[in-house]
């Protein structure tokens, strides 16, 4: 089963920066805190302070073609309702074999829930974030966050992150990509003829739990155990609010560039993988908290969606992002500064969550 959605990076509107002038073409704030426009060649990113309820429905995914949806909650792969068929993965009908020798390893595969809520301002046409589920193998799952800067050249900068994925769920099963997932965004990227540009990320499990993930840019992904965080990706910029990706110009990175990490998983592992507007609004241990809530990976999506929201709306709220920020050297206004107050605000973005669990195939 795949999906790809649209869903990106946020917008803001420009008012003020401590960025060094060099830097500044536009001045920005979301909530409270200040940033810079980059030129297209290295990084776009707009903001902006209005939000709006998104629209939230649960639905369960069909498992044979791609969907494109403005805003959907619900399920992914239900591994309990999987059948021997093409993207379909094998499911074991006896368990007897690891029953009998407990050296003897199961396969696992991945049990998904995925919650999209487009920018506020995006409602209408669903965001520019996209995101793909496949039941291959142990599960396929990805993340591809657009650079709405394209915008500025009236370029829809959804169309790139939408056929970046469309590409890679058609490679998926491609005996070139033989299941590396740096292989699997480089044949997207070739394929991908959009103008405009995206950050991704893509992790692949194998069905003896071995994860494989290649990453470009800030959308993120954390593996929890037992009620911890024992592994996390680490966004790349080439400076603050100025990701790495994938483009359509020369300018961007390549397949090359990409973080790339094997992780070994056990059944009962979550993972959570999403944009930038959930890590940049919910710290790890609200992902953790939030995930032990729930049994559903459906409900679990939903919710850390809407917690981000929440906290995207929150000019009080001090969010990773805000934390960041000030570590950069971005500071409240002065006359904010003189009442004793300091940069704070969630960051208003798309906002997309893919839940998974590991399971018993």
């Amino acid at each position: 089963m795949l999906v790809i959605d649209p869903i990106h990076h946020s917008e803001r509107k420009l008012l003020h920066s401590s960025a060094p002038a060099g830097n500044r073409t536009r001045v920005c704030t979301v909530a409270g805190y200040y940033s810079t426009t980059r030129p297209l060649g290295q990084c776009v990113k707009e903001r902006k302070e209005a939000m709006a309820i998104p629209i939230l429905r649960a639905a369960m995914i069909p498992h044979s073609q791609p969907l494109l949806h403005n805003s959907i909650c619900g399920g992914g792969i239900d591994e309990t309702s999987r059948r021997r068929r093409r993207l379909f993965l094998p499911c074991s009908t006896s368990s007897s074999s690891s029953e009998l020798n407990p050296a003897i390893r199961s396969e696992v595969s991945f049990s998904v829930g995925s919650c999209l809520i487009p920018h506020p301002d995006k409602v209408d046409r669903g965001g520019e974030d996209a995101l793909l589920v496949s039941n291959y193998n142990g599960g396929v799952i990805a993340v591809a966050d657009g650079v709405s800067g394209w915008a500025e050249e009236d370029v829809d900068p959804s169309l790139f992150p939408r056929e970046l994925l469309a590409n890679a769920s058609n490679f998926v099963e491609d005996m070139e990509v033989n299941y590396d997932p740096q292989i699997l965004i480089r044949k997207a990227h070739a394929a991908t003829s959009s103008t405009g540009s995206a950050t991704v990320i893509v992790a692949m499990l194998e069905k003896n739990g071995i994860l494989k993930i290649a990453n470009v840019g800030d959308c993120g992904l954390r593996v929890i155990r037992n009620g911890s965080v024992i592994f996390s990706t680490s966004p790349q910029e080439h400076y603050f609010d100025c990701p790495f990706q994938l483009s359509s110009e020369r300018a961007g990175q390549t397949y090359l560039d990409a973080a790339v990490s094997n992780v070994e998983l056990i059944e009962g592992d979550t993972i959570v993988m999403g944009s930038d507007g959930l890590f940049d609004n919910v710290f790890d241990y609200e992902i953790v908290s939030t995930v032990a809530t729930y049994r559903d990976v459906a409900e679990a999506a939903k919710a850390l969606a809407n917690l981000a929201r929440i906290h995207a709306m929150d000019s009080n709220f001090d969010s990773p992002y805000s934390l960041e920020a000030r570590s950069k050297g971005y500071d409240a206004p002065l006359w904010k500064k003189i009442l004793g107050m300091k940069l704070t605000g969630g960051k208003i973005d798309d906002i997309t969550v893919i839940v998974g669990q590991v399971v018993n195939s």
